[in-house]
């Protein structure tokens, strides 16, 4: 446990000032960004949820994402230091950037496709899989230009799992960089990677999960 885990108590959480960045739905926390200790904490928080929720489902996602983060030390552009307030609550490192959905092309050039696709990399060889990657909210454009990732709140370990099952996971991943190839620079993206999305893209359409647990995500 780290100092400020044990610090980070929810009476102090209570008493910081925050800044609102997604109040989210039903099955999702409020999320806000905090200062502490000199250093910016995005917080994902349940306690204004009903009970039925933060009694059910709401520990095991809280503790799964820092588990999930807590395999991905040191990688930059990823959160490194993620940790529990209580059951209610958890801290991640603030990553700065723009979604990458609300970039133009000059800003999601071929350079940061690549980057991107070598960050999936680093985060694959660690047996980490992300699984929502395909829309534009969870990959960043830093202030240096930089790819960053976030919400681990789907991820999982595939460190136990069968190879074949983890390549197809991993698929899952890497056909998020593949759109985003598609989307912002698909005269540089070469025939390689259009024949690998159109692979994926054909075996995607038995995956059954979609959106959150299940559901339709709003467009």
């Amino acid at each position: 446990m780290t100092t400020c885990s044990r610090q980070l108590t929810r009476d102090v959480l209570d008493k910081l000032p925050r800044k609102l960045l997604r109040n989210g739905r039903l099955f999702n926390a409020v999320v806000f960004l905090v200062e502490w200790n000199g250093k910016l904490w995005t917080i994902k928080d349940f306690s204004s949820r009903p009970w039925y929720v933060r009694w059910t489902v709401v520990p095991y996602l809280l503790h799964h994402e820092v588990k999930i983060l807590q395999k991905l030390p040191a990688i930059p552009g990823i959160a490194s230091q993620a940790f529990s307030i209580d059951r209610n609550a958890i801290a991640i490192e603030f990553l700065p950037g723009k979604a990458i959905g609300q970039c133009t092309s000059q800003e999601v050039t071929p350079a940061f496709l690549l980057k991107l696709e070598q960050l999936l990399h680093s985060m694959h060889q660690h047996h980490v899989v992300h699984l929502d990657l395909r829309g534009g909210g969870n990959i960043l454009v830093d202030p240096q230009g930089h790819p960053a990732i976030i919400d681990f709140q789907s991820g999982l370990s595939t460190q136990w799992m069968p190879h074949s099952i983890r390549k197809l996971l991993e698929d899952m991943d890497i056909s998020g960089a593949l759109k985003k190839w598609l989307k912002y620079q698909p005269e540089a993206m070469g025939q390689r990677r259009k024949d690998e999305l159109t692979r994926i893209n054909r075996w995607r359409k038995l995956w059954i999960f979609r959106g959150y647990f299940g559901l339709k995500k709003k467009q």
